[in-house]
């Protein structure tokens, strides 16, 4: 008799586990061993035994868990057994090694999604669709409302926004969370425009980036940079903790910008307090979220994250069986609050 859902993953106190396979898949507690779908801290939790990830990934997870980790890492596509469950890691395309977890017993498929998002970013190997019977999915922007615009389109938008601020002597302080949303954005910009500047946050993570192959415009750190110098005809790249701290002040006058989803939200902007928002997602938004579960041919949708109720409610409509996964993570949070992975980032 093949194994199904509730008998090759569950739920646990420690995360989402596979008991046959005696693994997790990104535990919020310590365990022996953890397959980890990307290095974001909701889902690269410190203090397991042994991680896996995959090699595209390895070094932004080193800049998070420290040297000494113990980290092992397998490409994309190839399968591998653990106690006799089959096992592959596959493209989110959410940010730099970002990976699906593909779960098979006794001919049963099980996808962890992770966070992931169907579009092109040169930072990143692109999604891959992986046909399963039990998808579990996330929904971090599961509402009708969210529906992201061509990213040529946005970036034209913030490069305008760049020399808009030149022409009025202002330096352009672009925020973003320092792992993936700050680097997608950086190999979009227009060197040419003015000098490109790092907070030391965005400038570890750049560098993993920049090592593991991703093509990167030239960039200098803040730090150092002579407090003197004139910013008006430059950009500087940052965390959004950096809003409304002393550190801005170096700067001279600025005008500030946020990257989130969370900018299509009437009123997102003002809550960030900053001068401009940038509707720029690393996640899936409602229509990409519903053609990629059409796509996997699932019989059964788990949700997580975000909007699980909402999403599981419209699957049922659908005919699909689906439910809420509960989890210690919600992922990005509304604009007006920090996500955990900022305040480990910065």
């Amino acid at each position: 008799m093949a194994v199904r859902a509730p008998k090759l993953l569950k739920m646990t106190a420690r995360g989402l586990f596979c008991p046959e396979g005696d693994f997790y898949i990104d535990p919020w507690k310590p365990v022996d061993r953890a397959i980890i779908t990307h290095a974001h801290s909701d889902h690269a939790r410190w203090g397991m035994k042994r991680y896996l990830c995959t090699d595209e990934g390895e070094r932004v997870m080193r800049v998070r868990l420290g040297s000494e980790a113990n980290i092992d890492t397998v490409p994309y596509g190839k399968s591998f057994s653990i106690n006799g469950v089959k096992v592959s890691l596959h493209p989110a395309g959410h940010i730099l090694g970002s990976a699906q977890v593909r779960v098979e017993k006794d001919g049963f498929v099980a996808v962890v999604s992770g966070d992931y998002k169907t579009e092109p970013d040169a930072t990143c190997t692109p999604f891959e669709l992986v046909p399963c019977d039990l998808f579990v999915t996330e929904s971090t922007f599961g509402l009708p409302i969210y529906r992201w615009c061509g990213e040529q389109e946005l970036v034209g938008h913030i490069n305008h926004w760049w020399r808009g601020n030149q022409e009025a002597g202002k330096c352009s302080i672009l925020m973003g969370y320092a792992l993936g949303k700050s680097q997608r954005a950086l190999a979009r910009l227009d060197p040419s425009l003015g000098p490109i500047f790092l907070h030391g946050a965005v400038q570890r993570l750049t560098e993993a980036y920049r090592a593991t192959g991703i093509d990167l415009p030239p960039t200098k750190v803040v730090f150092e940079a002579d407090r003197k110098s004139d910013w008006s005809q430059a950009i500087v790249l940052a965390p959004p903790s950096a809003a409304g701290t002393p550190w801005l002040r170096r700067f001279g006058d600025i005008s500030t910008a946020f990257m989130s989803g969370w900018m299509a939200i009437r009123g997102a902007r003002r809550r960030r307090a900053v001068d401009r928002g940038f509707i720029l997602s690393d996640h899936v938004d409602w229509p990409s979220l519903q053609s990629v579960i059409r796509g996997t041919r699932s019989e059964e949708v788990w949700v997580t994250h975000g909007y699980s109720a909402v999403v599981v409610r419209y699957l049922e409509e659908q005919g699909l069986k689906a439910k809420v996964l509960e989890t210690l993570w919600e992922g990005e949070q509304d604009a007006g609050i920090e996500v955990a992975e900022e305040a480990k980032e910065e």
